[in-house]
């Protein structure tokens, strides 16, 4: 069980990390939005967070 929980946490880490060197500060937050919309059972922060995240992969396209 702890095994599972270090891996878990050490992909979500490395994830954010992946998503701030790509995107930046503003992928970051997307991310942190969408995270703690879904813990914390909030619809609207979690779609803030969606949006931001996929506003950000839609910039280039845009």
């Amino acid at each position: 069980m702890p095994a599972i929980a270090l891996l878990s946490a050490v992909f979500v880490v490395g994830f954010e990390q992946l998503v701030q060197w790509k995107y930046g500060a503003a992928g970051l937050v997307g991310v942190l939005l969408l995270t703690i919309g879904v813990k914390a059972k909030s619809p609207a922060v979690s779609s803030a967070g969606a949006v931001l995240l996929a506003l950000l992969l839609a910039g280039p396209a845009l």
